[in-house]
Parts: C-alpha cells; sequence; structure tokens
C-alpha cells in the first residue's frame, strides 16, 4: 500500500527565478474536487502552521453481498513543531471511480433527530459507519455514521462524535476536473458555522471513518457501499483538505480488491 501527500499553501507562488508566470502562479494545484456542493462560510484565513498528513485507506468485504464493501480512512495530521494542527474548514473525501453507494435501500437519520436524541434516536439500520476521533492533544472520542437525505433531496451522511454532540454534514457530489481520472464520488463536509476564532477550534490529530454497512429486507441484502472493480484491481482514495489557514491538502491512498 502506498501514500502520496501532496500539500499546497494557497498564496501567490514564486521560484527564486521567478520562472513562473502570473496566471500560472495563480492556478491551484488541488482545486475544489466536488464545486457543486454546499459552500463553506466565508471567512479570513489565519496564521497558523502547515499541517503534515497522511491517509491510509483498507477495504474489507461488507459480508452482505458480492461486490459490497466497508471503507476505512485513517487521517493523521501533525505540525512541523508539535503544536497544534490548524482545525478544518472543510473535507472532501474522495472514492475510487469503480465505487457506488446506494443509501435508497438504507433507513436515514436527520440532523434534528440525532440532536435531540443522539444515536439511539435514530432508526435501525441507518448506522453506516464507525470511527474514532483523537482531538489534539488528548481526547479520543467515537465517531458513528449515519444514511441521511437533506431537505433538499441530496443524499449523503451525518458523522458524528456522539460523547459531544458533534454533527458534521456531508452530502455525495460528483466530482469534476482532472480527479475524474481516478475518483467518481466526493462525500463533501463542512465544519459547523463557528464563533471560535478560527485558530483556537478544536482539531484531530488522527481520524478514522468507515463507511459501509448491509441491510436485508424482504429477503434481499443490500450494501451501503459496492466496488465494480474486479479482484486484484487498484482502488484510489483521497482526502482533499482545506484548513482555516487557508492551506489545502491532498494525501492520497491506494489499496487492492483482494477477493
Amino acid at each position: 500500500m502506498r501514500s502520496t501527500i501532496k500539500l499546497f499553501v494557497l498564496a501567490t507562488l514564486a521560484t527564486a527565478a521567478g520562472s513562473l508566470l502570473p496566471a500560472e502562479a495563480a492556478q491551484p494545484k488541488f482545486p475544489h474536487p466536488t464545486p457543486g456542493g454546499p459552500a463553506p462560510v466565508a471567512e479570513p484565513d489565519v496564521a497558523g502552521p502547515e499541517n503534515i498528513d497522511h491517509l491510509d485507506v483498507t477495504v474489507r468485504p461488507d459480508g452482505g453481498t458480492r461486490d459490497g464493501i466497508e471503507i476505512f480512512y485513517d487521517r493523521t495530521s501533525h505540525t512541523a513543531s508539535g503544536e497544534k494542527p490548524a482545525a478544518m474548514r472543510q473535507f472532501v473525501f474522495l472514492f475510487d471511480k469503480s465505487i457506488r453507494f446506494t443509501p435508497e435501500a438504507f433507513p436515514t437519520c436527520d440532523r434534528a433527530t440525532f440532536e435531540a436524541g443522539g444515536p439511539a434516536a435514530c432508526p435501525p439500520g441507518s448506522k453506516v459507519g464507525s470511527g474514532q476521533a483523537d482531538l489534539y492533544p488528548s481526547t479520543v472520542a467515537e465517531v458513528a455514521v449515519f444514511n441521511t437525505k437533506y431537505a433538499n433531496g441530496r443524499r449523503g451522511v451525518l458523522i458524528t462524535v456522539p460523547a459531544g454532540g458533534l454533527v458534521l454534514e456531508n452530502t455525495f457530489e460528483p466530482v469534476v476536473g482532472k480527479y475524474r481520472a481516478d475518483y467518481r464520488w466526493g462525500s463533501d463536509e463542512l465544519a459547523n458555522p463557528s464563533t471560535v476564532p478560527p485558530q483556537d477550534r478544536a482539531a484531530t490529530t488522527r481520524f478514522q471513518v468507515s463507511f459501509g454497512a448491509t441491510i436485508t429486507e424482504g429477503g434481499r441484502t443490500h450494501s451501503f457501499a459496492e466496488t465494480s472493480a474486479k479482484p486484484g484491481k487498484p482502488l484510489d482514495f483521497g482526502l482533499w483538505s482545506h484548513f482555516v489557514t487557508g492551506q489545502v491538502a491532498l494525501p492520497e491512498d491506494r489499496t487492492i480488491r483482494p477477493w
């Protein structure tokens, strides 16, 4: 398994020799992969450390259908100085172009229901993932993922930290441009609006989350996530990350479908 770390700071690019033209320098190395999704709250970037991110992704059969899978993202983040990493502004989980989701086959849980009663209030079968959040400097909390449908008809998931009552809304969005070479769908996640100054917001040093579940109704089993890739074929994943400092990172990983 390999992991390629690509980091880019949104600022004016220049070289010692001045070899880049202004128009070239203005082009972002990692443009937004799902611009059709919700837009984050506009706020100025703040000074802060550069995050050094790494991504490991594993895939295993979900045990429900022939092509059903569970996808496990494991993101780590640190800084060269050891100080708190910059908080996120927006994440987009990027899925291999062979992967499709079937959220319509699963019950849904909306944000209001979760916030009113926690995970127990969500309908049975609506949980489609889990994980763990390690917050700087030493807090560890369970993560739970619920299938959801928004008022505008968009499909997606709620990535939640029940212990803290945190709910992060994700929408499934098709990727655009150069990302279509490797990916098909992205799970577009925005940080919640906050009155806390960006430099003081919580940040994770490790975030593990899975996408995948099964449900059986009327004698038929459905998988939340499926892949059309053949055994032995590589699957590509990424995590487009925009931080409050303006930095954009795109750690990526590749794994093989072994079964």
